[in-house]
Formats: structure tokens, sequence, C-alpha cells
């Protein structure tokens, strides 16, 4: 068998795909029973359904924006009906996959069965988690501006575990930082240096076992860079733009939901989607597959003191929209993907002008 399709079938096991739902049903289900919150499901009735549309909308604008914007980056190799395979696996991995982990690995494999070069592919992808990071660094400071310190959540936290959601924050903001400035200096400045450097860590005795790792790893580097000169200004543009787009449309979604159960002004909008950042900072060196229980436990401190009692089913709707859909949509796509692409797939000289 293919190795590429050992790890994909590996990656998308029945036990991973398993391990998340059951993680995330028992944290929603310990959230209603702990303060016998049962009786609160019944105010899903009192919502307002255009919110709820609006949510819903705002979901599909967004994957059609990360359908946009893997398209663009290949330059337009990929057709639409492609880039939603490649979007909806991407998806399903990052879902089934710790989020401090994400899919990257199986997305380099997507893309190459999609019969995009294994250079292309890294760059492809290595470029993606670049912009993403880079959105993260440079909104964070702005909502921490923007909020006054209002944006960490003190709602039925004590001072300690106020403290200690911060230090959360600011160790994976550093994380993230530390990781994305040493991935720009790898592709867009010195590659080969970034290598050597690799080679020269792993010579020591410690981490002397991780050698044959890191020179694959450097090598990788050395062709994603090869592969990212030469675009143009209007390239980069369209791939920043469409990075600030897709990850707008994911944090105002959960705007629309908590509308939908309680009026929202203007400016704690802002505050919820600043808030929104920082939760999705902390959630980044979450543990479990796609941060499956730890985001239903932590999310009522975050977003608790706009809901009052909504909070819990606010928590079940945004993770029955943003995470459980993608379990599904994968686990349809997956069999007819792996037959589309072990077999015949295009060459990139086969694609039509």
């Amino acid at each position: 068998m293919d190795q590429n399709k050992k790890t994909i079938l590996k990656s998308f096991s029945p036990v991973k795909i398993l391990l998340p739902v059951l993680l995330g049903l028992a944290a929603t289900a310990w959230l209603f029973i702990r303060d016998n919150k049962l009786d609160d499901l019944k105010g899903i009735s009192e919502a307002h359904w255009g919110w709820l549309l609006a949510a819903v909308v705002v979901l599909i604008i967004r994957d059609a924006g990360y359908m946009y914007r893997i398209r663009h980056l290949t330059n337009k190799f990929l057709t639409w009906r492609n880039s939603i395979d490649v979007i909806m696996l991407w998806e399903f991995a990052s879902a089934v996959t710790p989020s401090v982990v994400g899919g990257t690995t199986v997305a380099t494999i997507i893309l190459n069965k999609e019969g995009i070069p294994l250079g292309k592919s890294l760059a492809y992808v290595m470029f993606t988690a670049v912009l993403d990071n880079m959105f993260f660094i440079l909104a964070a400071p702005i909502a921490l501006l923007l909020t006054q310190g209002q944006v960490f959540p003190t709602f039925g936290l004590d001072a300690s575990d106020v403290a200690k959601l911060q230090s959360a924050f600011y160790i994976s903001y550093s994380l993230i930082a530390v990781y994305t400035f040493a991935m720009i200096y790898a592709l867009f400045i010195k590659p080969r240096a970034f290598k050597w450097l690799l080679l020269k860590i792993t010579s020591w005795r410690l981490l002397r076992k991780w050698r044959v790792s890191a020179f694959q790893h450097g090598n990788e580097i050395i062709w994603a860079s090869e592969q990212l000169k030469g675009n143009t200004f209007g390239y980069w543009a369209k791939a920043i733009l469409s990075t600030i787009f897709v990850w707008s449309a994911r944090y105002f979604l959960l705007n629309c939901l908590i509308a939908a159960f309680v009026d929202v002004s203007l400016s704690e909008h802002l505050l919820i989607i600043s808030r929104n950042l920082i939760f999705w900072i902390v959630m980044l060196i979450a543990i479990t597959p796609g941060g499956a229980g730890i985001v239903e436990m932590a999310f009522p401190s975050f977003f608790g003191l706009f809901l009052g009692s909504f909070s819990s089913i606010v928590v079940v709707l945004y993770r029955l929209i943003t995470y459980y859909p993608y379990l599904l949509l994968g686990s349809f796509f997956l069999p007819k993907w792996i037959a589309k692409v072990f077999g015949h797939h295009p060459k990139e000289s086969e694609v039509p002008v």
C-alpha cells in the first residue's frame, strides 16, 4: 500500500474520529449536569432565528474564503471542486488532531495527491501556517490595546485562575511568535542557514537522535522556499487579504450566536471578537483533538458574562456548527477522495487554461 495512503488512513482512523466526539459530548454533558442546567436547553426556543441563520451563512462564507485562498495559492491549479475536497479534509484533519499539532502533515499529502509536486505542497501548507499565525500575532496586541485589559475573562474565576489563564495566553502567544518568525526566516530569508542551524543543534549528544529528521526538515524548507520565489505583489496581497477575511468570519460567527440570545451593543461585539481571539490563542496549546472537551469547559468563563444562563446552550450550538459537521463531512468526503486520488489524479501539466 502507498505510504501516503497509510498515513491518511492512520490519521483518519475511527478511534481518532470517535475520541474528540466522546470528549466533547462528555464535557457538554458535565456542563449541564454539574449545575442541574438541563432545563436551560429549553432556552433554544427563545433564540432569534435570523442571527442563527446568519451564523450558518458566515460559516459557509468562511469556508468559501478558505477555498478561494488555497485555489489562489496554487495559482488556480486546484479547481473549485478540488478545493472543496482539500478544505473539507484539511478541516477534518484539524478536528481529529490536537490543536498544538494541527493537520499540516496530512494537508501536505492531500495537496500532493491532488497532483501538486511535494515541494509546492509543502510550500503552500507552510505559507498558510505563517499567514494564519501572523494574523494572531498582529491581532492579539490590537485586541489587548483596544479592550484595556477586559479581554481576559474574570467571570466565575478566582484571581489565581485568571493569572493562570493569562500565563497560558502569553506562553501560547510566545510559542506561536517564535515558531512563525523562525518559519519566515527559513522560508523567505535564509533557508540553507536554517538547515545548517537545525543540523548544528542536533549535533549535540542529547539531540542527536533527531538529526535525520532535522536533515529531512531542512531539505523540505529549502524545497518550499524555492517554490515561493518569483510571485507577484498581487499574489502576496490576495493571500494576506483572504487570510484576514477567513479569520474575521471565523470569529464573527460566535458574535452571531451570542446575538441570537441576548442584545449585544457594538462595543460588546468588539469585546467578544477580542476575547474570541485570545480564546483561540489559548486553545492552540490544547492537547486534545480539536480542543475537544477543553473548549467546552473554558467557553463559559470567556463568554458567560454576555450570555448568563444561555452560556451552556451557545457552547453546544457553537460546537455543533463549527466542529462536529467537519467530522461528518470528512467521513463523507474521505472515501470518495481516496478512491479518486489513489487511482488517477491530474498532473500540473494537465491543468486546464
